[in-house]
């Protein structure tokens, strides 16, 4: 098994401010504990640089009035939101972060590899066709979807697991049946969508599955709603590609969000997600970086324990420093697990006249 792990130098560059959540730490950290474990040089981990995305690649999921404004607001500066935005040369940075989901699903389809895990910034899976929100610009996801699309796969399942909602995402996908939307999310939370009632509209009815979780949900509730929820939904949609909106703020140490992951509960996540491609699409895996804010305490074992689950290797010792430990106590909510079930069975119900598997 070989992955692609697609990384450039110039996703460091990237920043709205020194004290912004999303700094470029976020990715120097990741990248000397990657290095530290020889992952960089391993045989069974290919490094890979990618280049720009096209603005035709953008165009389709993007509106040209939108880009504009990127494009304007990237010489001036500009204004999304308070939590986002525009610095000077943004597009540049945006476009490249695009141009790595890109990149690493050519990988996969090419054979380079047979799963790809794109280590990008700016994250994307909130940005909208015509506007931007929560950190990100344009959505890697969705410019990598239909990129792969327009290369011959019909369907793609996409695995959300960002604490926070991908609403954006959700947005390109509501009314097509091609693209099943599956979210882990924490709620109530920004941005305050995502609920069970969310199940897409016209053709896309059905097609997709909101799994909210409350504040203290860890590695338990996670395991159980991959195990009920997202491998018979996928088992039945038949997947030619399942793409990971790798998000890691659901960290017990992330300081944005309250929920109870551990890096070991991320290894296990995408180990399932690995087995699931490989049962059902060739091991066609795409994982692409969103949120993560614990710079120093989350993300860097967050990211290694990813990566060694799709490359094949020992998880056994994907773990946080001891000194954390105490963290998780304070975060983690043993009744969380309870509502989790709760919220399980109504979204199956729900999703019941549409899917065999919840009937």
């Amino acid at each position: 098994m070989t992955t692609a792990l697609v990384f450039h130098p110039d996703f460091l560059l990237h920043e709205q401010s020194r004290d912004h959540p999303e700094r470029r730490e976020r990715l120097s950290y990741t990248i000397d504990q990657i290095r530290e474990e020889g992952l960089m040089h391993h045989p069974a981990v290919k490094v890979i640089i990618p280049g720009f995305a096209s603005m035709e690649a953008v165009s389709r999921v993007h509106h040209p009035e939108y880009l504009a404004f990127l494009e304007h607001a990237s010489r001036t500066g500009g204004f999304i939101d308070f939590d986002t935005n525009v610095p000077p040369n943004l597009l540049s940075h945006a476009l490249l972060a695009a141009g790595g989901a890109i990149r690493a699903a050519d990988a996969v389809l090419d054979g380079e590899a047979e799963n790809a895990f794109a280590l990008v910034r700016p994250p994307g899976h909130h940005a909208r066709p015509g506007t931007g929100a929560g950190f990100c610009y344009l959505n890697n996801m969705a410019i990598m979807v239909r990129h792969v699309q327009q290369r011959g796969l019909e369907k793609v399942m996409i695995l959300d697991w960002d604490a926070h909602h991908g609403d954006g995402t959700q947005a390109f996908f509501y009314e097509d049946p091609s693209v099943l939307f599956t979210s882990i999310h924490q709620s109530p939370f920004y941005p305050g969508s995502g609920s069970i009632d969310e199940t897409g509209y016209g053709p896309g009815t059905g097609y997709t599955a909101n799994m909210p979780v409350p504040a203290g949900t860890g590695d338990e509730s996670y395991t159980y709603l991959l195990e009920t929820i997202i491998e018979p939904f996928a088992r039945e949609f038949r997947p030619d590609l399942i793409a990971v909106s790798a998000g890691q703020d659901n960290h017990f140490t992330d300081p944005l969000t309250g929920l109870a992951l551990t890096a070991a509960g991320y290894a296990g996540l995408m180990k399932g997600a690995v087995g699931l491609a490989r049962e059902l699409c060739e091991g066609r895996l795409v994982a692409i970086l969103e949120g993560g804010y614990s710079v120093e305490g989350g993300l860097p074992y967050n990211n290694l324990g990813i990566l060694a689950a799709m490359a094949g290797l020992d998880l056994r010792s994907i773990r946080e420093p001891e000194v954390y430990r105490e963290w998780l106590i304070r975060v983690s909510d043993p009744s969380a697990h309870t509502r989790v079930r709760e919220n399980a069975h109504a979204l199956r119900t729900r999703l019941a006249p549409y899917w065999a598997c919840f009937r």
